[in-house]
């Protein structure tokens, strides 16, 4: 297996028509998963049904589906022996009738399923194993994740730690190919060709360290970038939207900012932090971030390499937890939320759930016993669309509460050297009074007291 280093790797690529432009038809999926016994029927249902949605925002056709009930997974090839062989005939069946439709009508082309998704993931060797069995290339949710985000990263920043997290997948998945290789994975070296050598997965693993720490300097490069950029907004209030990819947060984000953030129905839409004001501009001023959404399953490296981009919602004072207030499976995306947000840190920066997309429900009854019920189990919780105006304007109106209830009242004297802040004190602070005399002006306002102690500082200097 060749391992290219400076672009993706072939098993995205050379293997997955999926990413050739050229090709015009839509590549089939099946999807197979494994129930085990601590994970309820509904909760099942809803991972199936969201890998499926992963398959169709990477472009797959999912044809159909093949789940058993286990207690533990094979350590052979993920699922059992009889499950395997029946999946291996189904694609046998699906080949010969595709292969039959196409000598009957030379128009037609090869349509037969191209692809196993896997509802975990796998190890290295359980993969290839199935692979091997059932005659079909195997994609994990994993990989199917990480090539959505390859897909959707458009900053340099996103897309350097898309490719660590690819890296770092990808290198034991290089060592099991090695393995399987046997003495052919055998680089020779020494004087003559002589000597025992590397393996060449020992030569491709040497590749993939030096890659990672290469873009692991250009992260911690732009890290120090975003660390200048949050001490110069230090003591500004911000919000950051957070939850499950595809609740609507980069709608929310457009409606509270009056800015043209990207909106689309698919998963991870979003993969840049964007930062913007709070629109109409209230007292104190308040920033507005948006940020990665988060999934059931997220690969850890991924967690790892979009930790720059998480500490948004670390650093905020406020977080929008923003949830599908018509999703079956909104309790597993709460607690998937709340368990990505506990491994960064910001478990115990205040929250309010915002439960979105409410007009979802057509019917207007139907929409009241869903908002009582969801403000019944979640009180102050918010429930909302954000395409209504009255319900943006509600919500912007909660926010300006939860920092006008920290502003404390203080007094500041200016002389008329130092009137260049009055401009600031109107921009930060909620002017009470101003009056004049020779000296300069006296300004009495309310403000957050980290705008209190700054402006304390400056007018004394």
């Amino acid at each position: 297996m060749t391992l290219f280093l400076n672009s993706p790797h072939p098993q995205f690529h050379e293997r997955h028509p999926i990413l050739n432009p050229e090709k015009t038809r839509v590549p089939r999926a099946l999807i197979v998963a494994v129930q085990l016994d601590n994970i309820s029927d509904v909760e099942f249902e809803s991972s199936l049904a969201e890998l499926g949605d992963l398959a169709k925002t990477l472009g797959l056709e999912v044809v159909g589906q093949f789940t058993q009930k286990r207690s533990s997974f094979d350590s052979t090839a993920y699922m059992g022996v009889g499950k395997r062989e029946e999946i291996r005939q189904f694609l046998e069946s699906e080949q010969s009738d595709s292969d039959t439709l196409e000598r009957g009508d030379p128009q037609k082309t090869k349509n037969h399923v191209e692809f196993i998704l896997v509802d975990h993931e796998i190890s290295p060797s359980q993969a290839l194993n199935l692979e091997n069995e059932v005659g079909c290339e195997v994609m994990d949710r994993t990989v199917v994740i990480l090539e959505i985000f390859h897909r959707n990263a458009r900053s340099h920043a996103a897309r350097v730690q898309v490719e660590i997290a690819r890296l770092s997948y990808m290198a034991p998945r290089l060592r099991e190919a090695a393995k399987r290789a046997g003495p052919l994975g055998r680089q020779r070296s020494g004087t003559g060709g002589r000597g025992t050598g590397q393996s060449r997965s020992q030569v491709d693993s040497q590749k993939v360290r030096d890659r990672i720490a290469e873009l692991q300097k250009e992260i911690d490069v732009m890290e120090a970038s975003r660390d200048t950029q949050r001490s110069q907004r230090q003591g500004q209030p911000l919000v950051a939207l957070v939850g499950y990819t595809n609740a609507g947060k980069s709608t929310l984000m457009r409606a509270l900012t009056g800015t043209d953030a990207l909106v689309a129905n698919k998963l991870f839409a979003t993969l840049d932090t964007k930062v913007r004001t709070l629109h109409p501009e209230s007292v104190p001023r308040v920033l507005v971030s948006d940020t990665v959404g988060f999934i059931k399953n997220l690969p850890h490296g991924l967690v790892a390499s979009f930790k720059s981009t998480l500490d948004e919602a670390l650093s905020a004072s406020l977080l929008l937890h923003v949830i599908d207030a018509g999703d079956p499976g909104l309790e597993m995306q709460i607690e998937v939320t709340d368990k990505v947000l506990a491994e960064i840190g910001a478990d115990s920066v205040p929250r309010i759930r915002v439960f979105n997309k409410i007009d979802y429900l057509n019917d207007a009854v139907a929409q009241t016993e869903r908002i009582a019920e969801l403000q019944a189990k979640y009180p102050g919780c918010l429930v909302l669309s954000a395409r209504r105006k009255d319900d943006i304007t509600k919500l912007h109106q909660a926010i300006v509460h939860v920092y006008q209830q920290q502003l404390v009242e203080s007094e500041i004297f200016l002389p008329w050297s130092a009137q260049g802040l009055r401009g600031e004190i109107f921009a930060s602070c909620e002017v009470l009074e101003e009056r004049a005399d020779a000296a300069g002006a006296f300004f009495r306002f309310r403000a957050t007291p980290d705008v209190v102690a700054r402006l304390s500082e400056l007018s004394d200097k």
